[in-house]
């Protein structure tokens, strides 16, 4: 059920504030703007449901977010378009966060994946003015329901001298029918365990699954030794809406969408905050 993840919310709203402060003793820290359940709620009273209007539409979400024209860039790789907006850090590390903007031809593609692009959006709204060290990677994979083309495009294009910059990849991917939870199969072990942890921390309802023969765009990257997951947040009922007619915009309960989100931003802060090694 869903409903009673409404209540949850308050319990891990001033720890996450308070961990976003930089904590009692901590160097003071710019803090992340941080997105409202009732900001997500509207997200989905419209959603592109043609493939056709996707990309256009993940790219008027970032510039309502405050991502300038000139920030945004379309990359091509192998016929794919990958949209990427950077946040600059100071150091070469990175921090790749994405999520897979396309969908497959049935459906309105709300769950599978606007949910992710929404989550992907208000990420960068989050963090596009805080000071970091590493640099942030934002991109919406184009063709991952064709078989991940679009991440695997992108990891193939990474240099190998590039790959120890690499530092972790955070991908969101169907959230909105359940409970945050972590794909284990598609994750590193080291970033899965952290998810939990701070799920943990934060009072938060969360657990971790195995899909049997499904993968996402983490999976690219894991493949290459770069550390990986995907958050997702799906219910019992997902086989009945995922890749159907059902994929309609009000399936989508906007709390599961607002909880991944959370989960995401204190996961990204954290590995942030750590060395580039820390969860290979």
């Amino acid at each position: 059920m869903i409903e009673p993840l409404k209540v949850k919310l308050v319990g891990f709203l001033l720890l996450l504030f308070l961990f976003m402060a930089g904590g009692a003793g901590a160097q003071p820290r710019s803090r992340p703007k941080i997105s409202t359940l009732e900001q997500f709620q509207t997200e989905f009273a419209s959603v592109p449901c043609r493939n056709e209007e996707r990309l256009d539409g993940v790219r008027a979400l970032f510039e309502r977010m405050g991502a300038p024209a000139s920030d945004i860039s379309i990359d091509t790789f192998e016929g794919v378009r990958n949209l990427v907006v950077i946040k600059r850090g100071t150091s070469a590390e990175k921090i790749v966060i994405g999520a897979h903007y396309d969908k497959v031809r049935s459906g309105c593609g709300a769950v599978d994946n606007w949910s992710g692009i929404v989550t992907l959006g208000h990420l960068y709204r989050s963090l596009k003015d805080v000071a970091l060290k590493k640099t942030l990677v934002f991109v919406a994979f184009g063709e991952e329901e064709k078989g991940l083309v679009g991440s695997r495009a992108m990891v193939k294009a990474i240099k190998p001298e590039e790959l120890e910059q690499y530092c972790a990849m955070v991908n969101i991917d169907s959230l909105g029918m359940g409970a945050p939870q972590v794909a284990d199969n598609m994750s590193s072990e080291k970033l899965g365990k952290l998810a939990g942890e701070l799920a943990l921390e934060m009072k938060m309802p969360f657990g971790h699954v195995i899909v049997d023969g499904a993968n996402a765009d983490s999976s690219s990257f894991k493949g290459k030794m770069i550390p990986a997951l995907t958050i997702f947040g799906l219910g019992n009922d997902w086989p009945k809406v995922l890749h159907s007619d059902n994929d309609q915009p009000s399936r989508v309960n906007p709390t599961s969408v607002y909880l991944g989100y959370r989960l995401a931003l204190y996961l990204v802060v954290r590995v942030e905050e750590a060395a580039c090694s820390a969860y290979r």
